[in-house]
């Protein structure tokens, strides 16, 4: 069975009560549930992980080399400074997939730059939380070595 890292960043552990028009009423946990389940029934395992800390997450990119085969990322406002971000996932060569709940090319003009692009596999934005099962659907069909249609 593939394993799949889901990781967020800053702030998604106050999904629920955060802006709720912009981010959406789902809690953080409710969204990791969705995607355990979701995982599942693609014969994906899903672990799910949150930190406020830039290092806590670079840590579990390094961690997720030869234990994960693929990531699910939020960073959060990680992804539009951290280039230590975009490093690390460039040197675990794990398939990587940016998501955001809202979409941030509408929204403010700094939030339209994201270094996480640059060393992922492809970004999904804009569609809340279903961008998270989104993501799971593109990392089985790349297991499968078939492109997404």
């Amino acid at each position: 069975m593939k394993s799949v890292l889901i990781l967020n960043g800053p702030n998604l552990n106050l999904l629920g009560t955060r802006q709720p028009e912009v981010y959406g009423s789902e809690t953080l946990a409710m969204v990791e549930e969705r995607c355990r389940s979701h995982g599942e029934t693609l014969g994906l395992a899903v672990t799910c992980v949150q930190s406020n800390h830039e290092g806590v997450l670079l840590d579990q990119i390094h961690a997720a080399k030869g234990r994960h085969h693929g990531i699910v990322l939020n960073a959060g406002a990680y992804t539009h400074t951290s280039v230590a971000l975009m490093d690390a996932i460039y040197s675990v060569e794990i398939p990587t997939v940016e998501v955001h709940l809202s979409n941030i090319h509408s929204r403010e003009s700094f939030r339209h730059t994201s270094y996480i692009s640059r060393a992922a596999i492809g970004q999904i934005c804009g569609f809340g939380s279903f961008g998270y099962l989104m993501a799971l659907e593109a990392l089985k069909q790349r297991f499968s070595g078939s492109e997404p249609e």
